[in-house]
């Protein structure tokens, strides 16, 4: 048996997706540059997969701007708000993804921002007490916090995070690369300057993403060269790739309910074999279904003689999934989010992470092959 437990990473493209992608290539090979009609009929296919995400959004088509991903989405409203905004200080926590943490720590390498890290617990919540102390010394701030993080599957309230930053007339940004298709978003109720996502972890290709940008922020391009995207993204449109994340998404909304309580049921059955199969097993993240992401489990194991080959193990037992923190041996650099809540060291950590088309005798399968190693 192949299980593949590592949906965080990427998801399968939906056959839906797959249709109306390679009927796009065969149909429509045109520059949506170009004015002729081959180039107008590229164009009006991206002005409808655009007002198809800002309609499930609720947010304006002209806030949508499509980019090659999540990554580039994150440098974008990073990098132009430090130079259009006139911010230099920003907020963000320890154990945010590397595409805004790696962004953040170069600009203040270069002293062109102060970069404060709000606390967390060790389940990964944010600490919003501190929030609003770094906030009430700095008003006018770049706040980056991600939705869910993509390694422990903590949510975070959004929500609240952007009435505090509305307070302090802060600039809000969050990474929703891991929520969005997952959960709604409300951006005509949400007060949000910035958000991210990428199609790859909803069920489109990969190479395509967007950044929502607010209506009232005036930036600049983070990529030169083109007119394309209103001005706003140099270089030719990814027109398959941008359908693809559109019906992808469209998709998930049409079915979020459904596929929601499945894939919850999958990761609460599969953390109830764990306990009651595998000794001294933990989990990481917070625990509570509803303050959750309930496609990711990460799970820390007893640490026994082979245990930082687990992953490896896994592999070799047809089994793909992510890594966690490092074994005491050394052997990995281990995850910089499980450092950063402080866990165990010497426990080996792996992130389970469910889709649609995972199943309960997959987690049977994985259970079992998981036993067999933390008994070696």
């Amino acid at each position: 048996m192949q299980v593949y437990f590592d949906n965080a990473a990427t998801t399968p493209l939906d056959l839906e997706v797959i249709k109306v992608m390679t009927d796009t290539m065969q149909e429509h090979f045109g520059n949506p540059s170009s004015i002729h009609a081959h180039g107008r009929q590229a164009r009006t296919i991206i002005e409808k997969a655009r007002k198809t995400v800002a309609n499930l959004l609720k947010a304006s088509p002209s806030e949508i701007f499509f980019t090659s991903g999540g990554t580039e989405a994150d440098n974008m409203a990073i990098v132009r708000s430090m130079i259009d905004l006139g911010i230099t200080h920003a907020i963000t926590s320890p154990l945010e993804h590397h595409a805004v943490l790696h962004t953040l720590e170069d600009l203040a390498k270069r002293d062109i921002i102060q970069l404060d890290f709000v606390a967390v617990d060790e389940r990964g919540n944010v600490d919003l007490d501190h929030l609003r102390d770094l906030l009430s010394h700095n008003p006018r701030t770049f706040v980056s916090l991600m939705h869910a993080n993509n390694e422990i599957g903590t949510l975070t309230d959004i929500y609240k995070i952007s009435e505090i930053c509305q307070e302090f007339n802060a600039v809000f940004h969050s990474d929703t690369v891991q929520t969005m298709g997952h959960y709604g978003h409300d951006l005509s109720t949400l007060h949000i300057d910035f958000l991210t996502g990428a199609a790859h972890k909803f069920h489109g290709p990969k190479g395509v993403g967007f950044i929502y940008i607010n209506g009232k922020n005036k930036i600049r391009p983070l990529i030169y060269g083109g007119a394309q995207e209103r001005n706003m993204r140099g270089g030719t449109e990814n027109v398959y790739g941008i359908v693809g994340l559109a019906k992808a998404l469209e998709l998930c909304y049409q079915n979020m309910e459904t596929h929601r309580n499945y894939i919850q049921g999958l990761k609460d059955y599969m953390r109830a074999e764990l306990q009651n199969n595998i000794p001294q097993v933990t989990f990481n993240g917070n625990i509570n279904a509803e303050d959750s992401l309930y496609t990711v489990l990460n799970v820390s194991l007893p640490c026994t003689e082979i245990a930082d080959m687990l992953l490896f193990s896994l592999d070799i037992a047809g089994i793909s999934a992510s890594g966690g923190s490092a074994c005491s041996s050394g052997s990995q650099l281990g995850s910089h989010v499980l450092q950063a809540l402080g866990g165990d060291q010497d426990k080996p950590a792996v992130r389970f992470s469910f889709s649609k088309y995972n199943t309960m005798e997959e987690i049977d399968f994985v259970v079992e092959k998981l036993k067999d190693i933390c008994s070696a």
